[in-house]
């Protein structure tokens, strides 16, 4: 797919300067050094764009003294900071990181208008670069957050190689960040394409169907026994088509293309509330806010984006 790499998260160019990462604590408080900051994975923002501070703001007082090191642009060594041990006094528990959550939160050492936002409601507004950027470090801080302690003996294992590796002291096992395969599956019938809803999504809500690539499992095999499992359908010929990371919290979506051999659909209640086939037309009306039933799905996700070249053939 030519235009693969134009969805949101890919095609950033990041240079994540691996051949620094040994030495990476060494430059983080250089003068050559700016950092972006997160907060439970809600980036910093001011007018819809990534801030970057340097090394010796007074906010980095709050965050982890352990910086991610994502790499270098015109000759600066870019830093993360999570500042998720910072307490805003108005954060509600319950609205933060859903689909709806549009909270900001203000650090006091800049109340004049940078705040931290909800990611997946911003993204769309950053550049390519500033989008890899916020990504992978939510990413990354997500997993160090949920991997603090080996695997192998169970203590606890501290950060190393500029936040890319967690080493156990005890039994010398190094850990490395995971990034877990999930199939994106645009499923054609003639001018028909299949969708879905997930209980407990926003009313109206349809996208694609998707899953998680199984052990011992090909992206090709995985598109037809999900699409079978959620939806009843079988699949034919398989192809790739585009991929997006996705930092919620640490998928890789493969977005493939499949073409479906039955019509008829018999949901499985547990994984999905409904599917049903939508005819390019109603396709375009969904796109134009005008579908009686259905919203299409969230900007920025691969499945608008592969949803929306369809329906301009624009998939190859």
């Amino acid at each position: 797919m030519k235009i693969a790499e134009t969805v949101t998260f890919a095609g950033g160019g990041l240079d994540r300067a691996a051949d620094l990462r040994a030495d990476a604590a060494a430059h983080a408080h250089s003068p050559d050094s700016v950092v972006i900051t997160l907060w439970r994975g809600k980036p910093l923002l001011d007018a819809g764009n990534l801030v970057m501070l340097p090394a010796d703001h007074a906010m980095l007082g709050d965050a982890d003294p352990d910086w991610l090191m994502l790499g270098r642009l015109d000759g600066a060594h870019i830093y993360a900071a999570d500042l998720s041990r910072w307490s805003p006094v108005d954060a509600n528990d319950a609205s933060l990181n859903s689909f709806a959550d549009a909270s900001l939160q203000v650090h006091p050492s800049l109340p004049d208008g940078p705040a931290f936002a909800e990611l997946r409601g911003a993204m769309t507004g950053l550049t390519p670069l500033e989008a890899e950027m916020a990504a992978t470090a939510r990413a990354m801080f997500m997993w160090h957050a949920s991997h603090g302690y080996c695997a192998n003996c169970g203590v606890q294992s501290a950060m190393t190689q500029g936040g890319w590796q967690r080493d156990c002291p005890a039994c010398g096992r190094h850990h490395f960040p995971r990034t877990d395969p999930v199939v994106i599956m645009l499923i054609t019938n003639g001018n028909s394409v299949l969708v879905g809803r997930s209980p407990g999504w926003p009313d109206r809500m349809y996208s694609l169907l998707a899953g998680f690539v199984e052990p011992g499992e090909s992206l090709e095999a995985a598109v037809r026994r999900e699409v079978f499992e959620e939806a009843g359908v079988r699949v034919g010929p398989v192809r790739y088509l585009a991929s997006q990371p996705w930092p919620f919290p640490s998928s890789l979506m493969c977005g493939m293309a499949g073409d479906a051999t039955s019509r008829d659909i018999t949901i499985d209640p547990v994984e999905i509330e409904d599917a049903r086939w939508v005819t390019r037309e109603e396709m375009a009306d969904v796109f134009a806010g005008q579908h009686p039933d259905i919203n299409p799905a969230r900007p920025g996700a691969i499945a608008h984006f592969l949803l929306e070249n369809w329906l301009a053939d624009k998939l190859d």
